[in-house]
């Protein structure tokens, strides 16, 4: 397989911009209509794209009502439910969804994953999360968010028993010999009798192996347990990196931390966060951004620094004003690193330190200067692929499709079909064989 630049859509329902709901031109009304949702897989089919990925927080997208009744993110679909559905109206696209490893169990998602691969005849990836939103613990009984350690070490043996009960049979397992009366052969069941620190999981489980052997693992952990977590199981990468040498710096480093862990970092993507704005010049992509920027409420700006950046209330401090001192969390280390970092180093009020989160990442320019910017953080090796987070929709997305996807394929960066009937086919990933 040619090594090609693979293309991957983060959907939020209304836009990766936290505004981007309000722009004049959005369909602010996308985060439950499905037909929105099958015309955009539909889209980004055409365009080539390998993945469609659904984020997912198992809670409200932030604490503050207030503050969340002027976005976007108070409601969103559960990701298999729809990916599910969207698996009936596409061909090719991989439907990759988040679950998370601290308020599940392994079973269920063992389940739902394997269900998934079977619907979309091999199309399914696993994003795996262990939860940055403290909410989400009183959500499932808990008084409060388990230790960022602790979280991580639940999701290692998460994942190992999610792939023992994707192996509970073989793939010869299942025979269904009428005339012999024997639906599978028992020699070729592998039950788990799993019993670790978190979870004691007998099996097997109760659909066969999954087309893929395992759907793909998707991963992104930045912290330095993050990534070591990252390296010993992921095979997509997400990542958010500021430049080209930051991009370098990290993948050359999460595929050092590959090879230690045992594993063979030819088998591993790293695909960084794009967030498209395409115009006919720079200019105007420039005022696509300012226009976005304008749309974020006060009200908004401080609580998205605040829910990320750690357990402090900003509600006293204005908007205009310089951060005051941030506690350390339980939250998001690196994402919380971050966050200070611009704001001391560029000495960022809070209402710029939103912005600069929000809409900082936006990659604004003419179709030709953005496939530039991809081709050479692809050659130099900085990136396998992008995360692409279109600030609204659905414009940005039908611009990128139809304006720079051409560009990349003329260069030969992004083929003009699928090769593979798989996602693992179609990213060069191994088909894993049985684990025991």
């Amino acid at each position: 397989m040619t090594r090609h630049l693979a293309l991957s859509a983060l959907v939020h329902g209304s836009g990766g911009h936290i505004a981007g709901w309000r722009h004049p031109e959005a369909y602010a009304a996308g985060q439950l209509d499905f037909a929105f949702h099958a015309e955009l897989a539909r889209l980004l089919e055409r365009g080539r794209f390998d993945a469609f990925f659904v984020a997912d927080v198992v809670a409200i997208w932030g604490h503050q009502l207030d503050s969340l009744s002027r976005t976007g993110r108070a409601e969103h679909f559960e990701p298999l439910t729809l990916l599910s559905a969207l698996s009936t109206v596409t061909s090719h696209i991989g439907l990759v969804g988040t679950a998370t490893t601290t308020y599940h169990e392994p079973y269920h998602i063992a389940r739902k994953f394997a269900s998934l691969d079977h619907l979309s005849h091999g199309r399914a990836g696993w994003n795996i999360v262990t939860s940055v939103v403290p909410l989400e613990a009183a959500n499932f009984g808990r008084a409060e968010h388990l230790d960022h350690t602790l979280r991580y070490r639940r999701a290692d043996e998460f994942v190992d028993v999610v792939r023992q009960l994707w192996d509970s049979f073989s793939d010869k397992a299942v025979v269904r010999d009428v005339a012999g009366a024997r639906y599978y052969d028992p020699d070729q069941l592998r039950p788990p009798e799993h019993h670790g620190e978190h979870f004691r999981v007998r099996g097997p489980l109760n659909i066969s192996r999954p087309p893929q052997g395992h759907p793909v693992l998707f991963q992104a952990g930045s912290s330095e347990t993050g990534q070591d977590f990252a390296a010993r199981h992921g095979e997509v990468l997400f990542t958010a990196q500021p430049d080209l040498a930051a991009a370098q710096a990290f993948s050359t480093g999460i595929k050092a931390r590959v090879t230690a862990a045992g594993r063979d970092p030819g088998q591993v993507r790293v695909w960084p966060l794009l967030s498209p704005l395409v115009a006919g010049t720079e200019a105007a992509a420039r005022r696509k951004v300012a226009e976005l920027d304008d749309l974020l409420h006060d009200d908004v700006a401080r609580r998205l620094v605040q829910d990320n950046i750690g357990d402090v209330d900003l509600t006293g401090y204005p908007v205009d004003g310089p951060l005051p001192e941030i506690p350390e969390s339980n939250r998001s280390k690196s994402r919380r690193d971050l966050l200070l970092g611009m704001a001391r180093r560029d000495d960022l009020t809070i209402r710029q330190l939103a912005r600069r989160f929000s809409g900082g990442s936006i990659v604004a320019g003419t179709p030709e200067q953005l496939a530039d910017r991809m081709q050479e953080w692809f050659t130099s090796g900085a990136a396998d692929g992008f995360t692409v987070s279109f600030p609204y929709f659905p414009g940005p997305a039908i611009d990128f499709v139809q304006q720079v996807v051409p560009i990349l394929r003329r260069r030969g960066l992004v083929p003009d079909g699928y090769h593979g009937t798989t996602l693992r086919e179609n990213l060069g990933l191994a088909r894993p064989e049985v684990s025991r």
